[in-house]
């Protein structure tokens, strides 16, 4: 990556502290360069107005700088414009798509998911199946956190109706094989959901040669705004499915005894969408492409997360989590450090002016498969640096000399 990223980055430049910032949770929300704070200025200082409302002058500049997001999100992934429904976040699509599935699912159904799933890609499907009375299943991880395909395979059953599976782990940084999932739902006739909160943002990602049904992620982990999400829906798939919120925007007619929906995106995308939003989202998409891409981005995370495990592994009072073949991982390092809280580390890690997450990540049942109550992650972007490695590595030190002396 080009070695002066950091200064397009406004929130870096303001840090007073004597110590650099060095930002390692980017798994949860990663920072926004000026080109997409400008953006996201412009449309509120120069032609703030709702979408598909107004045919005044900036009233058809917002529909239009809108649907223009909206096509630049399709391009990015591989997808229709058509196909692109604009949420709050991936939690919202999923939550979405669980609601609009409902029907989809009966008694003695049943749903797929793995024991790595972030909560968001685990509760609404245990949820449905509780309301409909289909058996839910949790995949089971091997001991390094990673699912077999073997299992996968041997899971299926004419009763399975959707599986749905996270295309990287938020606390590992293993990626699954989702091409091939995908195909085995498909070959089963069951809807595939992947959740992409940790692999648009990093990685190549082409939803047709994927070959899902569904797949969701966020606009905060990408360099984009808080509060906004994507959920992309084959277009066959959403001209079956009935809208989960209702009001205006996503009607065609309504009458006193029965109204009828717009076509799709717009039926799934009831009252005012965060413009602001998708127009930073877009040009986060502009940003990213603009820098390098996605696949050298993806390069520039994995080396540093390579050289992280490696210097991390060498400290025998750490534990790291996850694969050891870089090969199937991502930008993403999760690990504990023997007789010291995850909360602790991340404490005295934060005095040095380095951010990481601790604890369990939203991920309780892959907590459960290691045996341990959470663990203090780094998660890497395009502007982390070898330098943010070894004062990670540092840090993690001086820690063991507070704790152990």
């Amino acid at each position: 990556m080009r070695p002066d990223i950091k200064t397009d980055f406004p929130l870096f430049q303001a840090q007073s502290d004597q110590k650099p910032l060095v930002f390692l949770d980017n798994a949860a929300a990663s920072q926004m360069p000026k080109h997409v704070l400008d953006a996201i200025t412009e449309y509120y200082t120069s032609y703030k107005a709702n979408v598909h409302s107004g045919i005044y002058t900036i009233g058809r500049r917002a529909v239009e700088a809108y649907e223009n997001s909206r096509a630049v999100v399709a391009r990015f992934i591989g997808a229709q414009a058509s196909e692109i429904i604009f949420t709050s976040g991936t939690t919202a699509s999923l939550n979405m798509l669980m609601r609009m599935l409902e029907d989809t699912v009966n008694e003695g159904d049943e749903v797929i998911v793995s024991g790595m799933e972030h909560h968001s890609n685990f509760i609404p499907w245990q949820e449905l199946c509780k309301k409909r009375g289909a058996r839910f299943t949790v995949l089971p991880l091997l001991p390094d956190g990673t699912l077999s395909l073997d299992i996968v395979r041997s899971t299926f059953s004419d009763k399975t109706k959707i599986i749905a599976i996270t295309h990287v782990s938020h606390v590992t940084g293993t990626v699954n094989d989702v091409k091939e999932i995908c195909r085995i739902a498909r070959e089963k006739g069951a809807y595939s959901i992947i959740d992409g909160a940790q692999s648009a943002p990093h990685m190549r990602v082409d939803v047709r040669e994927m070959g899902c049904d569904f797949f969701a992620f966020s606009g905060q982990k990408m360099l984009g705004p808080t509060g906004i999400g994507v959920l992309f829906g084959k277009k066959e798939c959403l001209e079956k499915l009935e809208p989960s919120g209702f009001g205006g925007g996503m009607i065609r007619t309504v009458k006193s005894d029965i109204s009828t929906w717009a076509d799709a995106p717009a039926k799934f995308e009831a009252g005012t969408p965060h413009i602001a939003g998708a127009i930073g989202l877009a040009e986060a998409i502009r940003y990213i492409e603009n820098v390098g891409g996605v696949d050298e981005i993806h390069a520039h995370e994995c080396m540093l997360a390579a050289q992280a495990r490696e210097m991390l592994g060498s400290i025998s009072e750490v534990t790291l989590y996850g694969p050891k073949d870089s090969i199937h991982t991502a930008g993403i390092v999760s690990f504990t450090l023997n007789g010291v809280h995850p909360h602790d580390v991340a404490e005295v890690l934060a005095r040095e002016n380095i951010a990481v997450r601790a604890g369990h990540h939203c991920a309780l049942p892959l907590m459960a498969h290691f045996g341990i109550p959470g663990t203090v992650r780094a998660s890497f972007y395009l502007y982390n640096t070898k330098e943010d490695v070894r004062r990670l590595v540092e840090g993690v030190q001086q820690v063991i000399s507070l704790f152990h002396g």
